[in-house]
């Protein structure tokens, strides 16, 4: 017996600099409103990046970076 599992690609986000800090990147994808959202879903290991729960509300974020939490994933992505 085969199962199909679609995934869906993550959302491409792009960015204007070279990097981003993770906070900043979960506002600017609309994943919160607030840095205190961000901060509390971050520090409660709610947030992973690259596969890996992530609690380091200031990590650098470049393109490629794949970060996902509960209710969608995204991608950073150049100009």
């Amino acid at each position: 017996m085969q199962i199909a599992v679609h995934v869906k690609p993550a959302e491409p986000i792009i960015i204007t600099t070279p990097s981003i800090k993770l906070d900043s990147f979960l506002k600017l994808c609309g994943a919160v409103s607030t840095g205190g959202q961000a901060k509390m879903l971050i520090a409660d290991g709610l947030v992973r990046v690259g596969g890996a729960v992530c609690t380091q509300r200031g990590k650098t974020l470049v393109p490629g970076d794949k970060i996902a939490m509960s209710g969608g994933h995204w991608q950073v992505a150049a100009q």
